[in-house]
């Protein structure tokens, strides 16, 4: 995927790679919805997302069921 522009300024937004390597079975529901929100379908799926405040969160959110990816 190419990196998308932020707007304005012209600069490239940074990415961040999550992997999820637990299943959300067994842990509690919001957290299936934070995987879900994050795009993570599976066990070993890999997404790239905007390195932004908000994607931190969800990560920290279920960082016991993800890993990021460098």
């Amino acid at each position: 995927m190419a990196k998308q522009q932020q707007a304005g300024g012209g600069k490239t937004a940074s990415r961040v790679k999550v992997k999820q390597v637990r299943s959300a079975i067994g842990f509690n529901k919001k957290q299936a919805l934070v995987l879900e929100g994050m795009g993570l379908r599976r066990i070993g799926h890999t997404v790239e997302m905007v390195d932004t405040p908000e994607t931190r969160g969800m990560i920290h959110k279920v960082r016991h069921l993800v890993e990021v990816v460098d």
